[in-house]
């Protein structure tokens, strides 16, 4: 049977202030996503780069109680020796960790231990909420960080169960709700959409929450460039397949042919051998040829631009295209969970949501630079190396973590997260 949250008040009863609101609801929506889950789903690791539910159910919670209640909770005593080795993730300055590759082994601390983990750091984590001011200089930064880490790990608590699921020869699905109803959309040939250059402003200017990987705010040189005015559709995706371009080296970088062929990849991730079909989170569905391909890496990405005689978007392209627009699209709220038609809509389409979108921009520093001190200053700057940009959120992301300026970024050969192609062209 699934695990059940252990009995307490209800938290909506003590909540002192808005800043306790939004973390009572942030964590209850993690929560709610491990619903549908019998105990056994929570427990199982299915590759070294993802996680067990019960594990990302742990460590948020650790973050919590690392950063805020362990330095700042009068009298605190942590829930339980020994969780600050199995639930820290990669702070070296913290301590030593529990190996990543092993954390599907950990069958103890049960999922009720973990889930009566989180209700120990919740009511701790209410009392410091109520004895400190909001605005409270030490305090609400760190708050705000932690929630939106834990926004951070809803997303990777979905792609994967995803991927564990899809492991399963009964393909079992996450979710056996229908998806909400909606307008049946098609896409349209892809429009390029031209922008202008110049020296341009991207980043954060700090005045809102953000990641500290997104600062300072700086200038930066854009020549005359056009974005697609839609993502790349799974139809498309088919056309390039159908075309060798699997087995057409002069498509793809070194790195990503050599992957390619160590690797045998022949279509995008999830998708049946027969490429009619593709794995979601409501099971085995039919390939739609009209929705936005996902599970690509970037090597696939730029392989696909390059057979359509276009390029990959830098993120300051993305960026200064998106900067002006409304955070609204196909994101975890819709409950659609994959991404959806763009549909005959004017202007641009698709910048936030559905998938994440591969960018051409290596993840690194932005001219003046400086990561958090302390601990926290792991949090994003010891990443900075070997890895691209993906901008503007998923089917799977919570709508108000994102932003135009948020840079998530993976490894090029990464696949089982929600990531696309929008293309991009000179002028």
């Amino acid at each position: 049977m699934a695990a059940v949250y252990p009995a307490a008040t209800p938290v909506h009863d003590r909540i002192p202030e808005p800043l306790a609101r939004r973390y009572i609801r942030v964590r209850e929506q993690s929560v709610a996503i491990c619903s549908p889950l019998e105990t056994e789903d929570y427990v199982v690791q299915s590759m070294p780069d993802a996680s067990p539910a019960k594990w990302h159910l742990a460590h948020t919670s650790w973050f919590f109680e690392q950063f805020l209640l362990r330095p700042l909770g009068s009298g605190y005593q942590p829930f339980q020796a020994g969780f600050e080795y199995l639930f820290n993730s990669y702070y070296q300055t913290v301590g030593p960790m529990h190996l990543r590759p092993e954390r599907g082994l950990l069958t103890r601390p049960t999922v009720n231990e973990v889930l009566a983990y989180r209700q120990h750091v919740d009511e701790h984590m209410l009392k410091l909420l109520a004895a400190r001011d909001e605005d409270d200089e030490q305090l609400a930064p760190l708050v705000k960080l932690g929630m939106n880490h834990e926004q951070q790990h809803q997303e990777l608590m979905l792609t994967d169960i995803k991927h564990l699921f899809s492991k399963n020869p009964l393909l079992p699905a996450y979710s056996r709700k229908p998806a909400p109803a909606g307008e049946v959309r098609s896409s349209g040939p892809i429009k390029f959409l031209t922008f202008e250059g110049g020296v341009r402003e991207i980043g954060a200017t700090g005045k809102h929450f953000c990641f500290d990987n997104e600062t300072p705010r700086h200038r930066t040189l854009v020549e005359p460039y056009a974005l697609g005015d839609r993502l790349v559709t799974n139809g498309e995706f088919l056309e390039f397949i159908r075309d060798g371009g699997y087995r057409r080296a002069e498509f793809w970088l070194s790195d990503g042919w050599a992957t390619v062929n160590q690797e045998g990849w022949s279509r995008p991730f999830y998708w049946s051998p027969a490429l009619d079909a593709e794995f979601t989170l409501r099971g085995l569905q039919p390939l739609d040829t009209h929705a936005p391909v996902c599970h690509l890496s970037y090597y696939e990405a730029d392989a696909f631009a390059r057979w359509a005689q276009a390029r990959l978007p830098t993120e300051a392209e993305w960026e200064l295209a998106a900067e002006a627009l409304p955070v609204r699209g196909n994101l975890l709220k819709s409950e659609m969970l994959r991404p959806m038609p763009a549909g005959e809509s004017q202007g641009l389409k698709q910048m936030f949501g559905d998938v994440w979108e591969w960018t051409a921009s290596p993840y690194g520093a932005y001219p003046g630079y400086r990561p958090l001190a302390g601990a926290l200053g792991e949090y994003n700057g010891k990443f900075m190396c070997n890895q691209l940009v993906l901008r503007g959120g998923s089917c799977v992301t919570p709508a108000d973590h994102v932003r135009a300026t948020y840079r998530n970024f993976f490894y090029p050969q990464a696949r089982w997260q929600f990531m696309g192609v929008r293309l991009a062209r000179d002028l």
